[in-house]
């Protein structure tokens, strides 16, 4: 298949540029894949959908604050650096604006009093850049921002801090929200339990390329980027188990889905830190996941062809056409579908 087979036309103002006032409000289709069937609900009626013969699963990991925005030492311009990878204390790889004009070398300044330099041009527009002290989580917590979604055309505000982060966020590393999640809130997460459902957390650290294109025109010539997850002994037992016993997985969350699939072998999952490629595509059998909650995706992405290989793709192009005429809100901070 090609991946223009996955397009569609959204209007620009149902691209939710912030989140719902109240967390846990959004609407939320629900979609049946047995009947073929879609129902319109609200996220306060998700429980309803959830019983003791489930387990939902969701990823833990926390958004990293990536946007690092420095000052060149020569000129003064404003430079942009998306903090990607931590080499060695002091020592990062980052993607930069303005991309040509960052060569070997060149020494910034940076909020907190930080400098530093580039001292290898990795690609296009990745850099390592060697700072004058350790950079950890505290100074970007500090001195960076919120790396918001592209499509969200606003900087970041205060209110981001909280609301691009999950209720559960645990482990820092991620450069993207596990966005299905921030639906969620305290008290949705109680009810589930005394539905007598069980919950469960993996990790995985959402990668830059989540947002990059697909720009193969065959499904079969994209390669997808890599992302590091980590399963402990305790998920696996429950997952192991609720299979052997019958029970429903439920992923929120199509990090949660590869995470899930990519670790499932011989009836097990394994255990501890792992890499995952997966491109999940016409053709797939499902090992682990019996249900799905999701947010609505950009066209032409590889979530798009994730969840339609899941719900089959004619129930998805329906319920996209659906939600579009009805006004629901896209992608990052917009509404919620559950597939059962």
């Amino acid at each position: 298949m090609k991946i223009s087979d996955y397009s569609f036309d959204l209007p620009k103002e149902q691209i939710a540029q912030y989140p719902p006032e109240e967390r846990g409000t959004a609407n939320l289709m629900v979609l049946n894949r047995t009947n073929q069937t879609i129902e319109h609900k609200n996220m306060q009626d998700l429980p309803d959908f959830i019983d003791e013969n489930t387990v939902v699963v969701f990823n833990n990991s926390r958004v990293r604050k990536a946007r690092l925005f420095g000052t060149t030492m020569d000129s003064g311009g404003r430079v942009e650096f998306f903090m990607l990878e931590k080499k060695a204390p002091g020592l990062w790889e980052v993607m930069v604006s303005k991309a040509k004009r960052q060569i070997l070398g060149r020494n910034y300044m940076f909020e907190g009093g930080a400098s530093g330099r580039i001292v290898e041009v990795v690609s296009t527009n990745h850099r390592l850049i060697e700072f004058d002290r350790d950079i950890d989580d505290d100074y970007l917590d500090v001195n960076a921002h919120i790396p918001l979604p592209p499509y969200i055309k606003r900087d970041d505000d205060n209110a981001d801090s909280e609301r691009y982060q999950t209720v559960f966020s645990k482990e820092i590393g991620s450069c993207a929200a596990p966005t299905a999640s921030l639906h969620f809130t305290n008290d949705l997460l109680d009810r589930i339990r005394e539905k007598g459902a069980e919950i469960a957390f993996v990790t995985l650290h959402v990668g830059l390329g989540t947002f990059a294109p697909v720009r193969a025109e065959y499904l079969d010539d994209h390669e997808m980027h890599f992302e590091d997850f980590y399963i402990s002994n305790e998920t696996a037992d429950i997952i192991e188990n609720a299979k052997k016993n019958g029970k429903k997985i439920l992923a929120v969350g199509t990090t949660s889905v590869r995470t899930l699939e990519s670790s499932w072998s011989d009836g097990a999952l394994k255990r501890g830190t792992q890499r995952t490629n997966l491109f999940i595509k016409p053709g797939y059998e499902f090992k682990v996941v019996d249900k799905m909650f999701t947010n609505f995706h950009t066209p032409e992405s590889t979530l798009l062809v994730l969840v339609s290989t899941f719900a089959t793709k004619n129930l998805i192009d329906k319920a996209y056409t659906e939600a579009i005429n009805r006004g629901y809100m896209f992608f990052s901070y917009g509404d919620a579908m559950l597939i059962e």
